[in-house]
């Protein structure tokens, strides 16, 4: 618990502080893994192919490499596993992310949701939640649940 709460302090109120605009990037990127990896446990049953739709949208969205792109995952997971709330990561989208970055981001959200084939509503409850959290208008939501659904 102290090591969580030490770590937040440390990256998140710096980049607040302006002290540390890198570390603003960074805990942005990671907000935005950690809610893939949110996504893809939602159905209680992350799948390998829900694991490799989140490396490969961080690997692109990022511009990483393999191995960045894995690192990347596995510590989104740690933060999932160890955070309460999604504000901690949603805050960070509003204050880093334009209108357009979070289209692109529901849209990788249901990417993911649907990797492994199926859409289990408990997925959609929670794409849809994170939609409104960083201001996404519903009809947006609908549009990049199509636009995935059908391969555009």
């Amino acid at each position: 618990m102290f090591k969580s709460l030490q770590r937040y302090f440390e990256s998140y109120l710096s980049a607040e502080g302006g002290c540390a605009d890198n570390a603003g990037v960074e805990n942005t990127k990671l907000a935005v893994a950690a809610l893939l990896v949110e996504i893809a446990d939602a159905d209680f049953a992350q799948s390998p192919k829900e694991r490799d739709e989140i490396i490969s949208t961080v690997q692109s969205h990022f511009d990483l490499t393999p191995t960045e792109a894995e690192s990347l995952t596995a510590q989104a997971e740690t933060e999932h596993a160890e955070s309460t709330d999604y504000f901690q990561f949603t805050r960070l989208i509003n204050q880093h992310y334009s209108a357009e970055e979070k289209r692109s981001l529901v849209e990788a959200l249901w990417r993911v949701a649907f990797a492994d084939g199926a859409l289990h509503d408990y997925e959609e409850h929670v794409i849809r939640r994170l939609a409104e959290l960083i201001h996404v208008p519903h009809s947006e939501f609908i549009l990049a649940k199509h636009r995935v659904m059908n391969g555009v």
